[in-house]
């Protein structure tokens, strides 16, 4: 089963679609449609992004040795630093057949529609919150993707890991080693899913805004129960979401701090403001 099965190409193709289609509604006089050709628009980045991953997992699979020698270094480097190994997280479910099938639909179905929610969510609800979470959520799709030019094989590939996918006929890689699975690292699942969590708790207001921290929770879980990612990957990601946030927010607190102070400067020397002054200084 797989949620997605575009190809970069018409991903591409479509996100230019949508451009030209939100361009000229962006020119009615109807504020409707100008709104939806707002949405057009957004929806064309996440195609634009979605088209990078494949590109990037086409790219990674190039080097399949590599991936699986990049992925034992993972594996032997997190049990230096004490981390719980996957199989021991999986072991917690794989008595449980329901539980296995429900974690395998979770990592296959909820990742892109959680994010097309959120965003929707956010554009409707919280349009003035929006640009600047977009802003992060492209980022850092973007720095994921390059460093997933680099191939890394996801645990499942290893001795000793289950592939849950595999084993109740759920994986979403339907034709054998498919190439996009060798940009496990880091974990573009963990990364949207931490970003949903935290922006849903942050801008959201009464028991919804629990929703996002819950999905992050299970997500991180998910991924690394169903074999598909190492915590490291997830650790990468969640670190990369924290930079880019960062740098968004904090070029944009900067950038407003000097039009302010150059909206005072102005105020300070313009005509207006020295006439108003030698009023007072009369009276």
């Amino acid at each position: 089963m797989q949620t997605v099965s575009v190809t970069w190409e018409h991903s591409l193709e479509t996100a230019a679609v949508l451009v030209v289609v939100g361009g000229a509604m962006a020119l009615s006089k109807d504020k409707r449609v100008r709104a939806v050709g707002a949405f057009a628009r957004e929806i064309a980045v996440i195609g634009v992004l979605y088209a990078l991953w494949e590109l990037a997992g086409t790219i990674a699979g190039f080097s399949k040795k590599d991936a699986y020698v990049r992925a034992r270094w993972i594996a032997h480097f997190e049990h230096d630093i004490f981390l719980p190994s996957e199989r021991s997280v999986q072991n917690l479910i794989l008595g449980h057949p329901l539980i296995v099938q429900v974690a395998n639909l979770y990592y296959a179905a909820m990742h892109f529609p959680m994010m097309f929610v959120f965003l929707i969510w956010l554009f409707w609800w919280h349009r003035d919150k929006y640009r600047p979470v977009r802003q992060v959520l492209g980022w850092t799709t973007l720095v994921c993707l390059i460093v997933q030019l680099v191939p890394v094989a996801p645990p499942r590939f290893l001795p000793g890991i289950v592939d849950t996918g595999k084993l109740y006929n759920q994986s979403v890689y339907q034709h054998g080693l498919a190439v996009d699975q060798l940009s496990a690292m880091p974990s573009v699942h963990v990364a949207w899913a931490c970003l949903v969590g935290y922006y849903t708790w942050k801008i959201g207001h009464g028991r919804w805004r629990y929703i996002g921290p819950l999905h992050t929770v299970l997500t991180v879980f998910f991924v690394v129960a169903t074999g598909n990612h190492f915590w490291l990957d997830g650790i990468v990601a969640a670190a990369i979401l924290c930079a880019c946030a960062w740098a968004v927010f904090g070029v944009r607190t900067g950038w407003h701090a000097v039009l302010d102070r150059w909206r005072m400067r102005s105020e300070r020397f313009s005509p207006v403001a020295d006439a108003e002054s030698l009023t007072r200084s009369v009276r």
